[in-house]
């Protein structure tokens, strides 16, 4: 639910960013108004990495659980807010202002979100079964940006164009609400995670868990930042920037483009799952590297079909960058957590996922529609995807195989033994 409810704030900026910068800005241009949106978008992200710095560490010492409560209201409630502003045209310079505070609000709750979400649900997980169980974190990734398309798309087709850039592009920020307080009854009915119980039982917590992880982990964040610069761009590209490329971009029309989107972030989530579960068996090597690969020979084909024209096109085009991101998405949940101890888990993991996500990921959507906007070349996205591919490739090839082990032995690399019991 906490995934969900990030990616749904996503989902709302990433297909309808000319209505929101037309609202939020003085734009003279439709591609300002884009990149108006987008930079709101990225600024948030600078907050992160200290949500990160603060929330991580508070969950190593407080607990996962409760960390997880405080990140789902603030992140709900500032989505919620942002539905009650006023617009530039009422209100002036006071409207960005209200905006770019609400999403630095979002941007430091998400900073403890998504390390808390993946560590609670790998400490849960049967050692046999975290890549499959772990893939649900991502599948509500997806889901909450589909609900945040989806919600988008079915107001504007219920209210029409003039009203939703009037007042309708309020509802799906509103509707927020409600589902941060579903996301907080099932939080706060959970019990926390068996290994961090078992550390408090035998008084293994670290009194400064933010001492402790600067001083023993930065090698492995490092390995870890290098390791997510694939997956942020890629999983940013697809899913925030994809809209505004095919509409303004390329210049398609009609909601042919954000119907195909929606279908084959559906099929995503419908794949995400399997894929999970192979790696429990295959290991999650291999989707690692067949996810580098494919990031390496298909975005030029993959680019070169969406400008061709026509619906299949486009919809294979898609496809062939959304496949390798789901093999990067229902890897991730399981690998990064085994990356760490548990003592400093939620920790290390926060810090070093949301340095790498507030350098790489939150600035995608704007320098890639900058760098199209400044050469004119459409497959400027293409080469963006190439080369963080090209750098991730060493990180990944250099990460431990950890499918089967036990997270109480993350920080040893001996294997588990085929038969050993699981969590």
């Amino acid at each position: 639910m906490g995934n969900c409810i990030e990616w749904y704030d996503f989902g709302v900026f990433g297909f309808m960013p000319a209505v929101l910068g037309a609202v939020f800005f003085d734009a003279a241009t439709p591609t300002e108004n884009v990149l108006g949106t987008f930079a709101v978008l990225a600024v948030a992200f600078i907050a992160r990495p200290f949500g990160g710095f603060v929330f991580g560490p508070l969950g190593d010492r407080v607990g996962r659980r409760r960390v997880l409560a405080t990140t789902i209201v603030l992140m709900s409630g500032s989505t919620f807010a942002i539905g009650l502003f006023p617009s530039y045209q009422t209100a002036g310079v006071l409207t960005p202002i209200l905006v770019l505070l609400a999403r630095l609000v979002q941007g430091f709750s998400a900073g403890g979100e998504y390390g808390g979400a993946a560590t609670f649900m790998a400490e849960y997980a049967p050692d046999r079964k975290r890549g499959f169980l772990g893939s649900w974190l991502e599948f509500g990734s997806l889901g909450g940006y589909l609900l945040g398309a989806g919600v988008v798309t079915a107001t504007t087709i219920a209210l029409g164009e003039d009203a939703m850039a009037s007042w309708g592009w309020r509802i799906p920020f509103l509707l927020a609400g409600p589902l941060g307080l579903v996301g907080l009854y099932l939080r706060t009915r959970l019990e926390d995670t068996p290994l961090f119980q078992e550390a408090r039982t035998e008084d293994r917590l670290e009194s400064s868990p933010l001492k402790t992880v600067l001083r023993t982990q930065w090698r492995p964040i490092l390995h870890l930042i290098g390791y997510i610069i694939l997956l942020n761009i890629a999983d940013y590209v697809m899913l925030t920037y994809m809209e505004s490329y095919l509409t303004t971009t390329l210049g398609l029309s009609g909601r042919t483009p954000l119907l195909v989107i929606m279908a084959v972030i559906a099929g995503m989530m419908a794949l995400v799952g399997p894929v999970g579960a192979l790696t429990d068996r295959i290991g999650r090597k291999p989707l690692l590297y067949a996810a580098c690969a494919g990031f390496l020979a298909l975005p030029i084909p993959a680019f070169t079909l969406m400008r061709t024209g026509g619906t299949v096109p486009l919809v294979l085009g898609l496809v062939l960058i959304a496949v390798p991101l789901t093999f990067l998405l229902a890897t991730i949940p399981s690998v990064l957590p085994a990356m760490f101890p548990t003592t400093v888990r939620y920790g290390a993991f926060a810090i070093g996922y949301n340095m790498s996500t507030a350098l790489f990921a939150g600035t995608a959507p704007y320098i890639v529609t900058k760098l199209v906007d400044a050469t004119g070349n459409p497959m400027v996205p293409a080469y963006y995807l190439m080369v963080a591919a090209l750098i991730a490739a060493v990180p990944i090839h250099l990460l431990p195989e950890t499918a089967g082990r036990s997270l109480r032995e993350a920080a040893d690399s001996t294997p588990v033994p085929a038969k050993a019991p699981v969590n």
